[in-house]
């Protein structure tokens, strides 16, 4: 952005042919970047005061013109030859004209890059334009092939950076989605996502507003990407007419934008959750995104503006079920002796290093466990390994929030998983582990791919759980050695306290390194180790 803003030549125009040579300009301070369009109507009501004279414009001091440091990058600046080229925009114009496919810049980045084999991948709302786009690509890009890619897409989780490459596709065009798996990270192939804006009739969502909700509410308007430059639009002439309208933001999301498993939760001022906000406003069709910011804001009446049907309807969620059903699963999952975790494989949905802090976690409690690969999960599948009594999957949070009873088996999230095994706090109210406590109680978070969510675990973050567990693992076996742990069991039965590993703990720490002397063999892999007292 600041390269784009240095490129950019954000000062008055002098004409060239002015007569005479212009006076020098005399050098002050640097001023405060004010913007384009307020220096140009700053100089020019400046101007106007002087009597119009052109020549005052470069007296007037208003902005300095900044020299060009470097070009423009040439991803973002799309040829007049292309974005005035009839015979293009004449193709453009068989596509819905209400959707911007941004096509020029698609047929710019293919030929800037070289790229001979695209692969063009959309919901399936968008693929009944595929064809269509598909031709327009290769007409105006000679040489170049498109490969439509019909799996099934739900979300910008689904990205198939992977499945391009196999096919020996250079560039990937992802519609109707964010950057929610950056470029860099989809190695060896080149990305270019295509957001798919999409206008709407503005006035009609005013009118609705206005007609519907108080002058003075306070209004926090959210809605899918499609939507997003609407929104943005919109939220300055409802301030004008008396609304506080707030667009939320969980980074590195886009501000209003939320997802089916992301979506920001509402402070106040003071930092109280809820209070401040009247209502939340989803702009976009379909309610799977609303509910996100429902389960994770369960106190905030939710509406719904669809802008195909123009209809805005007031929606509810049974926030005490769907606890509940969760809560239960907990607890069937602290009880299972064998685990089963599975890696989805639609996309980019599963997060290897998500799955590997999982497992470091089982390892640490001596749960055993298996891996299981799959795109989609069904619950006649999973039922036919009678054997795991907990499954945890690593893909979508939604399928075990919105599905998970249809399972005959508990179907984790991996937040509901590391909540059993003692990684995350639990949304559950008091009492709850011991079965005193509300199930219905708490707020569910809904932060998969938020800055530091589940879904964005990172290769150091395992690494660094590894070591603190394994350091552990080594006190725990140590204090079973030495003698200690059957104490601080038979301690322990006669207290009634539940938890033997930490009376053994504290004495092994409490003792000098002299008074327990180990030789370590360590057996296969790092994981196994064996003790030699001899």
């Amino acid at each position: 952005m600041e390269e784009d803003r240095a490129a950019t030549d954000i000062g008055p125009t002098v004409s060239a042919e002015l007569n005479g040579d212009p006076e020098p300009v005399e050098k002050k301070p640097k001023r405060r970047f004010i913007g384009r369009k307020a220096a140009e109507a700053k100089a020019a009501a400046k101007a106007e005061q002087n009597g119009g004279d052109a020549a005052n414009l470069e007296d007037s001091g208003a902005i300095q013109v900044a020299p060009k440091r470097r070009p423009a990058r040439a991803l973002n600046n799309v040829p007049e030859e292309i974005l005035n080229d009839p015979v293009i925009n004449e193709a453009i114009a068989l596509l819905p004209r209400n959707y911007n496919f941004e096509i020029h810049k698609t047929i710019h980045r293919i030929r800037t890059s070289g790229a001979t084999k695209i692969a063009l991948q959309m919901p399936e709302g968008l693929l009944l334009f595929a064809t269509t786009i598909s031709d327009i690509l290769t007409a105006f890009c000679p040489g170049t092939e498109t490969l439509i890619m019909g799996d099934v897409t739900y979300g910008a989780c689904c990205v198939d950076d992977f499945t391009a490459r196999a096919l020996g596709c250079d560039l990937l065009v992802h519609y109707a989605h964010s950057c929610l798996i950056p470029v860099n990270v989809t190695g060896g192939i080149k990305t270019l996502y295509v957001f798919v804006d999409i206008q709407i009739d503005v006035e009609h969502l005013l009118a609705t507003i206005e007609r519907n909700f108080r002058a003075g509410s306070t209004i926090a308007m959210v809605g899918t990407i499609q939507f997003n430059a609407t929104l943005h639009g919109t939220a300055p002439q409802l301030r004008e007419a008396g609304y506080n309208v707030l667009i939320p933001q969980i980074t590195p999301l886009s501000k209003g934008e939320i997802l089916g498993c992301t979506s920001p939760h509402l402070p106040n001022k003071d930092g109280e959750a809820e209070k401040k906000v009247d209502c939340i406003l989803y702009l976009g069709d379909g309610r799977f995104h609303l509910e996100s910011a429902m389960i994770h804001n369960p106190s905030i009446p939710a509406y719904r503006y669809d802008p195909y049907s123009r209809r805005l309807t007031h929606e509810i969620y049974d926030h005490g079920t769907l606890l509940a059903d969760r809560g239960k699963a907990l607890q069937q999952a602290r009880k299972a002796k064998k685990w089963g975790l599975i890696l989805g494989s639609l996309g980019r949905q599963g997060n290897p290093h998500t799955l590997q802090l999982i497992e470091a976690h089982l390892r640490d409690h001596g749960i055993p466990f298996i891996n299981l690969l799959l795109s989609e999960i069904f619950p006649g599948k999973l039922a036919m390994m009678e054997e795991v009594e907990c499954w945890v999957q690593v893909a979508c949070p939604r399928l075990s929030i919105d599905w998970g009873y249809a399972f005959p088996r508990p179907l984790l999230t991996p937040y509901e998983a590391l909540v059993v095994l003692g990684g995350r706090e639990s949304w559950e109210g008091k009492g709850v582990k011991g079965g005193s406590g509300e199930l219905g109680a708490g707020t569910y978070p809904m932060d998969y791919y938020s800055k530091d969510g589940l879904g964005r675990v990172k290769a150091e973050d395992v690494a660094g759980r590894k070591s603190s567990f394994e350091a552990e693992s080594r006190r725990r076996r140590t204090a079973k050695i030495c003698g200690l742990y059957p104490f601080a069991m038979r301690a322990n039965a006669t207290d009634g306290a539940s938890a033997p590993d930490e009376l053994a703990l504290s004495e092994v720490a409490s003792m000098s390194s002299s008074e327990v002397l180990l030789e370590t063999k360590t057996v296969g892999n790092d994981d196994t180790n064996y003790y030699d007292m001899n």
